[in-house]
């Protein structure tokens, strides 16, 4: 705890921009969900006290999964894939996208509470908004119109604009970020690449980021929308007892 407080003091810039953020994210899926709901005609809050309560649940959930993530043997070791977006866009779906947006930043402070940082918050951060890039159009779209043919293109949407997001970001941002982060070369970073995937150019950004991190985001973008739509159903009236909208 006495760690995470003092990295929070020692980046206290990069904090506040982190919540910034996750503000003006909640504002979006705020804004949209109301839109949906005014569609469809539903007048109940976007928020309630049980909603909040299953929020916490999915979230505390996610962070369980969230911490079980692995390494894939076509990405450096740093590139982990974990499934902890699988609670969250069930719940999404069942609460609406700013629940979504909720569950990423509990996840994350969880997270945070029970392991720490050790990228100081770059890589959390990263992980928020990646997952903000899939679960908030997925859920803003499934929200409009709630039927199985729209849910599957909400997943699909999804996992294309996370896919296309997550490899931007990482070239634009994210990997600077961790070379400036470990006082590293970013080619030697790059070079990390080359070493465990052929397709991955020697000190090419563009081939790191295309071989390595787009089959990431793509393979948990069409694993956890799979077993998403294989479960959210059964699952539904489960989750939403007691709850319209």
């Amino acid at each position: 705890m006495n760690e995470l407080f003092q990295n929070v003091v020692d980046n206290a810039l990069y904090v506040l921009s982190f919540l910034g953020i996750i503000v003006v994210l909640f504002v979006a899926a705020v804004f949209l969900e109301k839109a949906a709901r005014k569609k469809n005609g539903i007048t109940e809050p976007v928020l309630s006290t049980r909603k909040m309560a299953m929020i916490g649940l999915f979230s505390a959930i996610a962070m369980i999964l969230h911490l079980f993530d692995f390494p894939l043997p076509f990405a450096p070791s740093f590139y982990k894939l974990d499934f902890s977006e699988l609670p969250i866009l069930v719940g999404t779906f069942a609460f609406g996208p700013a629940a979504g947006v909720m569950m990423e930043f509990i996840k994350i402070l969880l997270k945070l509470f029970v392991k720490g940082t050790s990228t100081a918050f770059v890589g959390d951060l990263a992980n928020f908004v990646i997952g903000c890039s899939f679960i908030l159009p997925a859920s803003v779209i499934y929200a409009f119109r709630k039927n199985k043919k729209t849910a599957i293109m909400a997943c699909i949407a999804g996992t294309l604009i996370m896919t296309v997001f997550g490899t931007a970001f990482n070239a634009v941002y994210l990997l600077p970020a961790f070379s400036k982060l470990y006082d590293m070369p970013l080619e030697s970073i790059l070079d990390m690449g080359s070493k465990v995937n052929p397709l991955v150019s020697e000190g090419n950004i563009i081939s790191f980021v295309a071989a390595c991190v787009a089959p990431l985001n793509l393979i948990k973008g069409v694993s956890v929308s799979v077993v998403t739509l294989l479960i959210y159903k059964p699952l539904s009236p489960i989750i939403k007892a007691g709850h319209r909208g």
